[in-house]
């Protein structure tokens, strides 16, 4: 059985640039990941900014259906999610705290695909990632989030 974890972490300077792969990132509550577009309030959607945008989650295993059922190669970091999991259910989360290493955090609501991320990928992701685009999550409690931090759901 495979340990509920983190194996990637992305995030972009501003709204359409391109996600980087990085290793580990601080969290702070009420405002999102350091370096990232929510947190320097340059996201497509920062108007709109609330506990919601503060860090989003997706699967892989979400990514590996989205080529085996639609043909569509979406690799982790395009997916414009920050952190990438293997092994938890997020849909499952939301309404729930879990922690991600030593980080707290709530799921806020799923993170649906949009059209935008549609435009910055290619056509069919938005079909293809239907109710398994992820979660939005507000972050609880402040520290660093690392590749390989295990997801822990009590």
């Amino acid at each position: 059985m495979t340990t509920p974890s983190v194996i990637a972490i992305h995030i972009a300077a501003e709204a359409t640039a391109a996600m980087v792969s990085i290793a580990e990132v601080r969290a702070i509550p009420g405002r999102g990941l350091e370096g990232d577009r929510y947190f320097e309030k340059k996201g497509t959607f920062h108007t709109k900014l609330g506990c919601d945008q503060e860090v989003t989650l997706i699967e892989v295993e979400a990514l590996e259906a989205l080529n085996r059922d639609y043909q569509i190669e979406l690799a982790p970091a395009r997916a414009r999610r920050n952190l990438v999991t293997r092994g938890v259910a997020l849909n499952h989360l939301v309404g729930r705290e879990f922690r991600v290493g030593t980080v707290t955090l709530r799921g806020i609501r799923h993170c649906e695909p949009c059209e935008h991320l549609e435009k910055l990928t290619q056509d069919g992701v938005k079909r293809g990632l239907v109710h398994r685009g992820g979660l939005r999550a507000q972050i609880l409690s402040e520290g660093v989030l690392k590749v390989g931090d295990r997801v822990q759901v009590p």
